[in-house]
């Protein structure tokens, strides 16, 4: 929990077997790396810490990227308590241990910055409980997520804190980690220039994870062994990229994935089914998100999308996986390079909106049918044009109720098959016209 001033001294050749990752812990802000748009000169924390006030924030980013570690530092460099739970082991009871010791504290002039790890995990009613002790400063709250705070955290608690977000670590980044690792265990990395580069992609962006890599390379390693790129996927296996299904990592995929479609691009499409392929996703799922873009993206502009995504999505379900998931791959590339239109998604919107402001509107009587002498005699189906006897087939009737008038919702672009149906509503609509007005 909090900084206890009488622990006991750890011995050397004790603390020298704790993590790697844990002996690297940066001990001062300018020692963190990754992160320079918060930690650095010019960040936003180094901002803060030089004003001598912080405010509470919301630390938002992926495993890895150094939350816990900053948080840590904060404390340490603007002078507070530092104490540290987890929304995941904790609860109510928890929390009133915490704020009682943090109002003490404050009576005694120290104020408490309290790191709650994996925030998004408190429920509504336990988020609120942190604002009287937000408000009134007796915490300086840090909370971290992985999750998107918007959809995650209480609006009255994301308004008391600022949001910061961590980044992944890019490739220097994790270079210079590794490179701090040799100097701290006084030897190189037992791998070849290519084999360092596989270890860093390996790492995707995640700093705990490359100096966990590198600590098991040295673990593997032989007395002047040297790792190739095939031995060291051998030695460390393969992570597993960051992405759950039920969370950001799935939303994020998915819509770079439809907006790759819709933008046309079809190696960017593929790379992004690819990603969620490898990730685990559900194929069928995917399978059922190419069905949504044919009809919202491509739509009439070529009605064979819809018939190929369909194909595409039963012989998944026919052949399974890994053979499957080619049939998907070919249903994307013919989405993103099919001609695109919007105009049935945007018209069945307009229509609907229409449809609930209007109620329960009565249509116009002459295309009612009359099975009775009473519907009859009411004037239903009296008039009615049959188009097929029409010349062209086709009478000019108006259609809608009598107090909406006639509405337009759908306009076709000028684009693969809709041209054909633009020509044929213009002529039909040059011959309504001359037919009411005969």
């Amino acid at each position: 929990m909090g900084n206890d001033l009488f622990a006991p001294t750890i011995p050397d050749e004790v603390a020298n077997r704790r993590p790697l990752a844990d002996r690297l812990r940066p001990k001062t802000i300018a020692d963190v790396t990754g992160q320079a748009h918060l930690t650095g000169e010019d960040g936003v924390l180094r901002r803060m810490i030089d004003s001598g006030s912080l405010g509470s924030m919301i630390f938002w980013g992926p495993p890895g990227t150094g939350k816990t570690t900053v948080a840590r530092l904060l404390s340490g460099e603007a002078g507070l308590a530092f104490e540290q739970i987890s929304a995941i082991f904790s609860g109510v009871a928890d929390l009133k241990k915490v704020f009682e010791a943090a109002r003490l504290r404050r009576i005694n002039g120290r104020q408490t910055l309290l790191f709650v790890d994996e925030i998004h995990r408190f429920n509504r009613a336990q988020q609120d409980s942190f604002l009287p002790v937000m408000e009134d400063g007796t915490i300086v709250l840090v909370g971290a997520t992985t999750e998107n705070p918007s959809f995650e955290l209480n609006a009255a608690l994301l308004s008391r804190a600022r949001v910061l977000t961590f980044r992944s670590h890019d490739e220097d980044s994790l270079t210079e980690l590794l490179t701090r690792a040799e100097t701290a265990e006084g030897k190189p990395l037992p791998l070849d220039e290519n084999a360092r580069a596989s270890l860093v992609r390996m790492a995707d962006g995640d700093g705990r994870a490359v100096l966990t890599l590198a600590e098991e390379v040295w673990r593997a390693a032989r007395e002047g062994e040297v790792f190739d790129t095939e031995n060291l996927t051998r030695i460390v296996q393969r992570r597993a990229p960051v992405y759950d299904k039920a969370q950001d990592g799935h939303y994020n995929l998915i819509s770079a994935l439809h907006k790759s479609v819709r933008g046309s691009d079809p190696d960017a499409a593929l790379y992004y089914l690819a990603r969620m392929f490898d990730a685990g996703e559900d194929p069928l799922y995917l399978g059922r998100r190419l069905v949504r873009m044919a009809v919202e993206d491509i739509g009439l502009a070529d009605p064979q999308a819809l018939v190929v995504c369909n194909a595409a999505k039963d012989a998944y379900d026919y052949l399974g996986s890994p053979e499957g998931e080619l049939a998907l791959a070919q249903a994307c590339v013919y989405l993103a390079t099919a001609p695109k239109s919007n105009a049935v998604y945007t018209a069945f919107k307009a229509a609907m909106t229409v449809a609930k402001q209007n109620g329960s509107l009565l249509p116009p009587k002459h295309i009612l049918n009359a099975p009775t002498k009473l519907m009859k005699a009411e004037g239903y189906n009296d008039g009615y044009r049959y188009d097929h006897d029409e010349p062209d087939a086709f009478s000019g009737q108006d259609y809608f109720p009598e107090k909406m008038g006639r509405q337009t919702f759908y306009e076709p672009v000028e684009r693969g098959f809709e041209r054909d149906i633009r020509k044929r509503l213009d002529w039909w609509q040059k011959l309504r016209r001359e037919r009411n007005e005969d």
